[in-house]
């Protein structure tokens, strides 16, 4: 029985069936795991990063949970986008199903994005579930460090991700500010 994904709302802009594009900006900046044809920096409006989703699978366990980001309603966002050949879409898009939506802390979107060349186009990208169990965006960044501090799942450590995020947004000229002191207090706990 094939699995059963939550769909795109349908307010959301259709995605150009010709020009598909993902928007990542935790670890599909550095470890996307699909083909792709092209990679660019690209800005989310309408959005802001956040170590926002608790996770027991890919960053934690259920006996000691970390954390991941998400992205929340507010501010901007800027990541990498990556172009899909159409001929590849449905493979792609269910390979990301498939990871992102492991235990449904994410909404599948479809977003207005823009491109380092300026260009505008809509993208898929995963979005936090505010109405989620596993939704802390409301946590405060000591019990969050916590978390990043201790979590450690099938993928790896919570605050190896965190740096990962950190490297790889760097490598963008971009400085969170947010995710640098929360990772540096993560650390003092390691």
């Amino acid at each position: 029985m094939a699995k059963s994904y939550p769909l795109v709302p349908a307010s959301d802009p259709p995605m150009d069936p010709q020009n598909i594009w993902v928007f990542g900006y935790g670890s599909l900046m550095w470890r996307p795991g699909f083909p792709f044809l092209e990679s660019r920096p690209a800005r989310l409006d309408g959005f802001s990063r956040d170590m926002c989703l608790v996770s027991i699978h890919y960053r934690g366990t259920r006996d000691k949970p970390g954390m991941v980001c998400g992205l929340r309603p507010g501010g901007e966002c800027r990541g990498r986008a990556f172009r899909i050949a159409p001929d590849q879409a449905t493979q792609v898009i269910g390979y990301l199903d498939d990871r992102e939506l492991i235990s449904y802390i994410y909404i599948p979107r479809h977003v207005a994005i823009e491109l380092d060349s300026g260009a505008r186009l809509v993208a898929r990208a995963y979005v936090a579930d505010a109405a989620h169990d596993q939704f802390a965006g409301q946590w405060s960044d000591e019990v969050k460090a916590q978390h990043i501090a201790q979590g450690e799942g099938s993928e790896g450590r919570s605050l190896d991700y965190l740096a990962n995020i950190i490297e790889h947004l760097r490598e963008l000229d971009i400085v969170d500010a947010n995710l640098e002191t929360l990772f540096i207090k993560a650390k003092a706990l390691s």
